[in-house]
């Protein structure tokens, strides 16, 4: 079966030829995996680049027993997903990952306080969900390794000050440092654009913090009459705490995944840990997941869930929905 590798491919594919570090080749080589088509034609493809990034990380551990340099900006994704917080200095980044997290961030009032980037666990239901801070973005400052941490996310979350009357500015200057990279944020409502190749777009949602300050109010309004066409845009106060508990929810729903559990015949379903996928997953992608022996041994499944008919047998074209319980039967 042929490949058929995309623009987007062939020009990570030429950035990993081209990369002298570790550091540059590892970001050229998910970018390879993240762009290249999935079928049966590229499996083992895909498998010789696992293999290259898997040799070059341990390469990487070992360079960090002796001392030499270590990338602080790779980090593996977790649980249901990776989402990586931008902003400008004092936008409040820190504190809303340790109101959502268990973290523990360095919070002060001077700039560029955070000064590498920290992850913490974001408990949504019965999942988690990973929230990277990253150091400030300014047209003063800007971190390179910010680049790759962001085209290997899932998805980005803009953390404005909604009392600064700078957001404006604040939201551009973001936009225009990593678009130098070839690194697009994409709103929820944006047109779909086709980019040059080479160019990775990630979604982005933006939340406007401060919202108890005087100001705000004004602002965000500006902000929504600018951006609100293309861009979520979801109001916050770390403060009072007003909208962080929904916005748990708004990260969740900006993922586009769905949460299926299983059910063993003749058993309860184990609703304890839900497997994660992509919105619009069919039953053959859930039991790949499950265990790759499925793939080609599933006769049939069972469903239940909101739209069907409790224990419905579905075939495996079948499109899940969140919350689905699903047996398998091989």
């Amino acid at each position: 079966m042929p490949a058929n590798l995309t623009p987007d491919y062939l020009a990570a594919e030429a950035k990993f030829r081209a990369a002298e570090s570790t550091e540059e080749k590892l970001e050229a080589l998910d970018e390879m995996y993240a762009t290249i088509p999935k079928h049966k034609g590229t499996e083992k493809l895909r498998a010789d680049i696992k293999r290259r990034i898997s040799k070059l990380r341990e390469k990487e551990k070992q360079s960090s027993k002796t001392g030499k340099h270590v990338d602080l900006y790779h980090i593996e994704r977790q649980d249901a997903g990776q989402v990586v917080l931008l902003g400008p200095p004092n936008s409040g980044k820190s504190s809303i990952l340790a109101q959502l997290t268990s973290a523990e961030p360095e919070i002060d009032d001077y700039p560029i306080t955070t000064r590498e980037p920290m992850p913490g666990m974001m408990e949504f239901d019965d999942i988690s969900i990973q929230l990277i801070d990253t150091p400030a973005i300014s047209h003063e400052h800007f971190e390179r390794g910010l680049t790759s941490l962001v085209r290997n996310a899932d998805i980005v979350v803009v953390v404005l000050d909604c009392s600064n009357y700078e957001l404006l500015d604040h939201f551009e200057d973001i936009r225009v440092e990593l678009s130098n990279s070839r690194t697009v944020l994409v709103g929820e409502y944006a047109p779909e654009v086709d980019y040059p190749a080479g160019t990775v777009a990630r979604r982005a949602l933006v939340v406007a913090n401060k919202t108890d300050l005087p100001g705000a109010v004004e602002n965000l309004d500006v902000l929504r009459e600018c951006y609100g066409n293309e861009f979520a845009i979801h109001p916050v106060s770390v403060e009072t705490g007003e909208g962080i508990d929904d916005l748990r929810r708004v990260i969740f729903d900006a993922l586009e995944i769905i949460r299926v559990y299983t059910k063993v015949p003749g058993k309860p379903p184990d609703m304890s840990r839900p497997f994660t996928l992509k919105k619009g997953s069919t039953l053959l992608d859930f039991a790949a997941i499950v265990h790759k022996d499925f793939v080609h041994n599933l006769r049939y499944a069972r469903v239940w869930g909101k739209n069907v008919l409790e224990g419905a047998q579905i075939g495996r074209d079948h499109v899940l929905e969140d919350g689905d319980v699903v047996e398998l039967h091989a």
